[in-house]
């Protein structure tokens, strides 16, 4: 009887503390997205302040072409003159919280107009996330053209 109960004990406590981490990883997954949504509201008022705060210095982007760029060199492209878009939207997407590091896969559409020319784009990306020192930071995106079947 006795190992009945210590093993029902047990059983609640690991269900209570995996719930936990469970509620914990939601709520880290809820702070990503919301770190994603304040990046596509930053491209769309190409607010570099902003994503200087959202991107880590080590950050790299490999863009739909497959060139990469460094956060400088990603910022620098955001300032510029020619780039001018107009809606930033995810359209879907799904967060995995692996301790300090998340993951979000998703479909990315941008509207606008690049030198002179207008744009819309649906891209499938990965952000891969860190966190340090209790700040979530985006150190790296890739992204993929869809294109239309």
């Amino acid at each position: 009887m006795r190992k009945s109960l210590l093993s029902i004990a047990v059983l609640l406590f690991v269900a209570g503390v995996t719930a936990a981490q469970q509620s914990s990883m939601n709520d880290e997954g809820g702070r990503v997205m919301a770190l994603e949504n304040a990046w596509n509201r930053a491209l769309e008022a190409k607010d570099t302040k902003a994503l200087d705060m959202l991107l880590a210095n080590t950050f790299v982007s490999i863009d739909i072409d497959g060139s990469i760029s460094s956060k400088s060199e990603f910022l620098a492209s955001i300032k510029s003159p020619d780039y001018q878009p107009s809606q930033a939207v995810t359209e879907q997407s799904n967060v995995q919280v692996y301790g300090d590091v998340a993951v979000i896969v998703g479909v990315f559409r941008i509207k606008g107009t690049e030198k002179g020319k207008p744009y819309v784009h649906r891209e499938r990306f990965l952000d891969t996330w860190i966190k340090v020192r209790g700040t979530w930071q985006c150190v790296a995106t890739t992204s993929t053209l869809i294109t239309a079947k």
